[in-house]
């Protein structure tokens, strides 16, 4: 659980069937810090389809949000022959952790809202889902 650094950052991938993917970072508070230790860490987050295209459509800078998804290393070398090594979270589910009326979170944009206008928000913050709406309109599982 963190809150966005900056705006989700999607892209399209390459071939005969496009899928989106989308990267962020959450900044985690630190539970426990020694003295002279930072006060939290810097998560890089990726989803994919579905997911990034709610990311796209949801996800704002300064947004507190919880993620489940699993860890993934890897390594590359880069331009000048040096190994570097990735810590990512594969992001497969997305949880609102506070309502846009509470917390930090102040959209850059009046027009860019995470939830849209018409969308009825319950006293504790979540949003009401039409029964009339089909699976397949969700943008989760």
């Amino acid at each position: 659980m963190g809150r966005l650094v900056r705006e989700p950052e999607v892209r399209y991938s390459q071939g005969d069937k496009t899928t989106s993917v989308a990267k962020y970072t959450l900044a985690v508070d630190r539970r426990f810090k020694k003295q002279g230790e930072q006060n939290a860490d810097f998560i890089n987050c990726t989803c994919f389809g579905r997911g990034a295209e709610f990311a796209q459509l949801h996800l704002h800078q300064g947004m507190k949000i919880l993620v489940v998804g699993s860890w993934q290393t890897g390594s590359y070398t880069n331009k000048d022959g040096q190994k570097v090594y990735t810590n990512d979270c594969i992001v497969n589910e997305h949880y609102f952790c506070e309502s846009k009326n509470e917390g930090n979170y102040t959209p850059q944009n009046p027009m860019q809202q995470p939830i849209s206008q018409n969308t009825m928000v319950d006293s504790d913050g979540f949003m009401n889902i039409p029964d009339n709406l089909d699976d397949d309109s969700l943008p989760f599982n």
